[in-house]
């Protein structure tokens, strides 16, 4: 054990005498993940090397018709983290061709980012066009990192160490407009719209109101829960009413009062 040598003033007859007393040091605190000693801890039981090809599976062939991809290696991690059929969501295509940039691009498992993908070019991008001016660019915020739910320490693994969950922060549009989902100045109607497809597409949808963590972004993910259930916790806000202090008319003066003479 490591020990810290403190040193104490005793008063003596009017002098000052140093003791040396060994304080033991606090234990270091332990890792967030235990790594791994081997691949085998790393990849999980449920890792098959019979399993691991080069060929493209049914979704990645698939999802060249509605999307830009870059195909990555079995991304592997501590505690179960990671996942095969990985890939980067660099654009989603619109039905003529448009790209719709997605920057970071993120790292997602391909079911999801078929599904992301989806999700832009059939009902956000829509929606957008409303507005004036085409969708551009979707800005993210968190993708694809090993870590528990809402970064807690010991807390189950989170989607988004599955690739399965990707965090949105606002859209760009053709004319350089920024559209922030959770800015409450943006159209309620709008944001009521993007919100209630994004609840129908995917499983879990959380916001402001869901916690102090999603209060400047919309989490998305595709965790499957036992009967179907789905958790939708958006709050489409809006600017606080100001109350405008109303113009009371003064009351007709008196009549004069006759003096007595």
């Amino acid at each position: 054990m490591r020990f810290l040598i403190a040193v104490l003033w005793l008063a003596s007859a009017g002098s000052g005498i140093a003791v040396a007393e060994a304080v033991p040091l606090p234990r270091p605190r332990p890792p967030i993940w235990i790594e791994p000693q081997s691949f085998r801890e790393a990849a999980g039981p449920d890792f098959d090397s019979a399993g691991v090809t080069s060929e493209p599976t049914e979704c990645d062939k698939r999802i060249l018709a509605i999307a830009v991809t870059e195909p990555l290696p079995r991304l592997v991690g501590p505690d179960a983290c990671g996942g095969s059929d990985m890939l980067r969501l660099m654009a989603a295509l619109r039905p003529d061709g448009t790209r719709i940039e997605i920057k970071p691009v993120p790292a997602l498992r391909c079911e999801f980012a078929e599904s992301v993908a989806a999700w832009l070019r059939d009902e956000a991008a829509p929606r957008v066009d409303k507005l004036g001016a085409p969708l551009r660019t979707v800005e993210t915020f968190d993708d694809f990192e090993c870590r528990g739910r809402n970064r807690v320490v010991g807390a189950k693994l989170s989607e988004h160490g599955k690739g399965n969950a990707v965090d949105v922060r606002s859209f760009v549009l053709a004319d350089g407009r920024s559209i922030g989902l959770t800015d409450i100045s943006v159209a309620k109607d709008f944001r009521d719209g993007i919100r209630d497809s994004a609840c129908h597409r995917f499983t879990t949808v959380l916001g402001p109101g869901a916690d102090a963590q999603h209060e400047s972004h919309i989490h998305l993910d595709l965790i499957e829960r036992t009967q179907g259930y789905r958790m939708c916790q958006w709050d489409v806000r809006e600017p606080a009413k100001t109350e405008v202090a109303a113009q009371v008319p003064l009351p007709p003066p008196r009549p004069a009062v006759p003096v007595a003479r």
